[in-house]
């Protein structure tokens, strides 16, 4: 009987110090990701601003072939939504539903709300800087601002941001490479 009443008490201080670790942790956390794309920081920007592009590229609607995303309002415009739902019977290739607006452009950001609907809510931000470097050169950067309640906040600092950070790094190589190569 004690060695079990020592098994549960290792795993209740365990549990304890997991609780405690996410209460400390932050709930709002920010990833970004920078590419040098070799084209014209206009050319880049209007690519970037079309929703339409974003499955050519994006590592996170890639995944699912047969998508259909449907576009409200004018692409490229602040207000222009961005909607998908996944019905892909595949879990591994189902990107699940969701949506993106336009916030906020200028000639040097977009700023996107990704609302999440399935298969878990959240509303996160993006936002798109873009730097002219030269000529024929930009600095793009995306940075992805989230918040995870607790204790969710815990297995979204520590392994959400890399997961994060690996799927956005896909991400921008495949748009440094179609921009530059057929943009």
């Amino acid at each position: 009987m004690s060695v079990v009443f020592i098994i549960l008490s290792i795993v209740a201080a365990i549990v304890l110090l997991l609780l405690m670790v996410a209460l400390i942790l932050p709930k709002h956390y920010s990833v970004t990701v920078s590419e040098t794309i070799n084209k014209p920081k206009k050319t880049v920007y209007d690519y970037m601003s079309l929703f339409n592009n974003q499955t050519q590229y994006s590592e996170w609607l890639k995944a699912d072939p047969n998508l259909q995303p449907t576009i409200v309002g004018t692409d490229a415009t602040v207000g222009a939504v961005f909607k998908w739902e996944s019905h892909n019977e595949d879990k591994n290739k189902n990107v699940g539903m969701g949506e993106q607006e336009i916030k906020r452009m200028d000639e040097n950001n977009i700023e996107v709300e990704l609302r999440l609907i399935k298969p878990m809510p959240a509303t996160c931000k993006l936002i798109n800087n873009f730097v002219e470097k030269g000529i024929n050169q930009t600095y793009y950067t995306c940075t992805f601002c989230a918040y995870a309640k607790f204790p969710i906040n815990l297995p979204s600092y520590l392994f959400g941001r890399s997961f994060i950070i690996k799927a956005q790094q896909k991400t921008l190589r495949n748009i440094k490479t179609i921009i530059e190569e057929t943009v």
